[in-house]
């Protein structure tokens, strides 16, 4: 089915379906689940970032995409998982760019940061270097979308304003603002990340003692779980992603979080005692009385040493994107830890990924 031919109708049939392949997986896994409290998407309109190739063909520009195993893209007409900031500025920059040789030139990427408060970004990628030329038309491209522009090309970034959006989310009667970066990751589906944070936040109501986050990311995840604990430190290797995650802390007003820029397998190592780092010298981790762990890992999962440390923990809150590596995860992790609570999220309707949340505590 192509990007902008999806049908309403059936989008009850293939959440359904992923449903069904998330319990086989934890099945072949030797993994009881129990009861899963099911996240639904809209079915369209959803989608809060994209990219799309700019393709050129007969002397005008079209926006396409590629089709799995396929190197050839095809062209496409509308976008209707898009959320509505993307399908309207589209129509509008395609047509500025077939109106501009200056902007279309060697223009092959267009991607598209939005936020459900309003606000816009594009960033135009392309084969050749930016000059003042082209910084004078992205001005009033800008002017004239009421979006940021950003261009790039090989070792080459021209912000014309700012490179992030600021996204205000309300969870549980709070509100919370984030600045999400053009090159950081960020979560595409607003309306199944609140309903991810707000089901994350009442597994861990009424926790006792210290947090700790591997993977905290922009701190998606972490200002709205720090009002449950008395200290939090979170890790994350991005620098990117730390840095803008320090700010939303301080935008937030929340001060009992600390970030270590270190990847999960550094921080096992110096949490074990096996090496010091310089990066955790400010940081008295003796001093921390973790009862909670909440991992968010890549594709891949938890590594073994990674799973081991996890298990140290008297309560674990898992949020996964791969059901078959966090099967393998929780395969071992349910030998110490039992499976309170599990939760599905339909973050990419119409694909074969399925977001979800564990809730597990150490065994009596």
């Amino acid at each position: 089915m192509s990007i902008d031919q999806q049908d309403p109708h059936q989008y009850q049939l293939q959440l359904d379906n992923k449903v069904s392949h998330y319990r086989l997986s934890m099945q072949q896994a030797g993994v009881a689940i129990g009861d899963i409290a099911v996240h639904r998407s809209e079915p369209l309109g959803f989608r809060m970032r994209a990219e799309f190739r700019v393709w050129h063909q007969d002397g005008q520009v079209f926006y396409a995409m590629n089709r799995p195993g396929e190197k050839r893209p095809y062209i496409i007409e509308g976008f209707a998982i898009g959320a509505p900031l993307i399908t309207q500025t589209m129509p509008r920059l395609l047509q500025a760019l077939n109106s501009s040789p200056v902007l279309s030139r060697k223009c092959f990427s267009a991607e598209f940061l939005t936020t459900s408060s309003g606000q816009v970004l594009i960033s135009l990628i392309y084969h050749r270097p930016l000059d003042s030329e082209w910084e004078a038309e992205a001005r009033v491209l800008q002017k004239q979308l009421g979006a940021g522009i950003i261009g790039r090309s090989r070792k080459q970034k021209v912000v014309l304003d700012k490179d992030y959006v600021t996204e205000q989310l309300t969870i549980e009667g709070r509100d919370y603002c984030y600045q999400q970066v053009e090159s950081g990751f960020t979560q595409p589906n607003a309306g199944i990340n609140c309903q991810m944070l707000t089901w994350s936040s009442q597994q861990l109501t009424g926790s006792r003692g210290d947090l700790l986050e591997l993977y905290c990311g922009n701190g998606n995840f972490t200002a709205v779980l720090a009002q449950h604990f008395d200290q939090v430190l979170a890790t994350e290797i991005s620098k990117v992603s730390v840095n803008s995650a320090l700010t939303n802390f301080a935008q937030n007003q929340i001060d009992n979080v600390k970030v270590v820029r270190m990847s999960s397998e550094e921080f096992t190592q110096a949490l074990n005692g096996d090496r010091p780092f310089r990066r955790l010298a400010d940081i008295d981790l003796q001093g921390y009385d973790f009862s909670t762990i909440f991992v968010d890992p890549p594709r891949a999962g938890l590594d073994s040493e990674t799973e081991k440390l996890v298990c140290r923990f008297d309560n674990i809150l898992y949020i996964s994107c791969n059901p078959e590596t966090l099967a393998n995860n929780l395969s071992q992790i349910t030998k110490t830890h039992s499976i309170e609570s599990v939760a599905v999220f339909d973050q990419f309707p119409w694909t074969d990924h399925l977001e979800s949340g564990v809730l597990l505590r150490r065994k009596n």
